[in-house]
């Protein structure tokens, strides 16, 4: 970033507005705090120690700079922090879709447009506006991009409070929504940081599937199916893949059953609506798909990223926790004949499975 001269305005009525602009781009929230993240650095650094990221190498690959927003944006004075409800709109009741096991569960805010393109353009456009009012002022605009410590800010800016589960929760909007941030070389006032009221609580440690959430504010990615599913490029390990029955891009399941979500609204954000009804398709539907058609369904989607082999690897998982079905084993058994190795071990296990129900 480098540092402009900018007009002086009363930080106070630019927050203000800041806000106010925020909420005529698509934002429901905005939050400002500044750049001391201390007591996150030490936490980060006790989680890596133990190794919980997994394969995330990127979680250490930047050092310390992930909690020094500083260090990885000189002149960086405050953070603007914004909220993005998403649940998507006349979508399928995820319960349903979990308690059918011939259809395939995706995360919630993996249903529509990829969020990183939604919030980024959003952001610009705000960072604009102050610019506008301003004149021109150091700014960076970050969307789960960079080493940033998102949720921890977002909680410093009095988005919410850190849950249990390590999902950022707010009292009025539940926990389905996105955040992004603006590093900025302006002094605006910090918003008042929120207590946590997770209280006695443990819905989500106790839903886990797989047991991830480790102990109360600690997870494992390890062993979270959003993981297993989504940044696990390799094998799923057998011990978790009968927990994740049928969700084939993360999971949600801790989500579902916090209390506060029972104050979340579902989003009208156009970007955000239900494509190519992947809120309730069948297992056996994408596992039809040739990776022509995988690419093409997931356009400008988040779960594009993951590549056709993951996707193929995850839902041969799901039909092996499937009912019995001859269709299904047919099925498996043609693709086995040109998956790759490592989509070839999903699918015998997913074979074994089923027969196995057949005996």
């Amino acid at each position: 970033m480098k540092t402009l001269a900018h007009s002086t305005q009363d930080p106070v009525l630019l927050a203000q507005k800041i806000k106010s602009w925020g909420k005529t781009f698509g934002f429901q929230q905005i939050g400002i705090s500044d750049t001391s993240l201390t007591q996150t650095e030490s936490q980060l650094q006790q989680w890596l120690k133990q190794h919980f990221h997994g394969s995330m190498n990127y979680m250490e690959k930047h050092g310390l700079k992930r909690c020094r927003p500083q260090e990885l944006e000189p002149g960086t004075i405050s953070i603007i922090s914004a909220r993005m409800d998403y649940y998507p709109k006349k979508s399928r009741d995820a319960w349903d879709v979990l308690n059918n096991k011939s259809l395939a569960y995706i995360s919630r805010y993996a249903l529509g447009r990829d969020y990183h393109k939604t919030l980024r353009k959003r952001l610009q456009l705000l960072a604009k506006k102050i610019e506008q009012e301003i004149g021109p002022f150091g700014f960076r605009v970050f969307v789960d991009s960079a080493p940033v410590m998102e949720k921890a800010i977002a909680e410093k800016a009095g988005l919410g409070w850190i849950g249990k589960h390590s999902n950022l929760l707010s009292r009025e909007a539940g926990s389905w929504f996105f955040i992004g941030e603006i590093y900025v070389d302006i002094a605006l006032p910090n918003d008042k940081t929120l207590s946590s009221h997770c209280g006695k609580c443990t819905a989500c440690i106790d839903d886990c599937p797989t047991l991830a959430i480790v102990a109360p504010y600690k997870v494992d990615a390890r062993r979270c199916i959003s993981y297993l599913t989504i940044e696990n490029r390799g094998t799923i390990p057998l011990e978790f893949r009968k927990a994740m029955g049928n969700r084939i891009y993360g999971c949600d399941d801790c989500q579902l059953v916090c209390p506060w979500n029972r104050f979340s609204e579902p989003s009208s954000e156009q970007d955000f609506l239900v494509r190519h009804d992947l809120d309730s398709t069948t297992l056996l539907t994408l596992f039809s798909w040739d990776e022509a058609t995988f690419l093409k369904n997931t356009e400008g989607s988040a779960i594009r990223r993951i590549g056709y082999e993951c996707w193929i690897r995850n839902i041969a998982v799901a039909l092996g926790n499937a009912d019995f079905s001859a269709e299904v084993v047919a099925r498996l058994n043609e693709k086995l004949t040109d998956s790759t190795a490592l989509v070839k071990e999903h699918i015998e296990w997913a074979l074994s499975q089923q027969l196995d129900q057949n005996n």
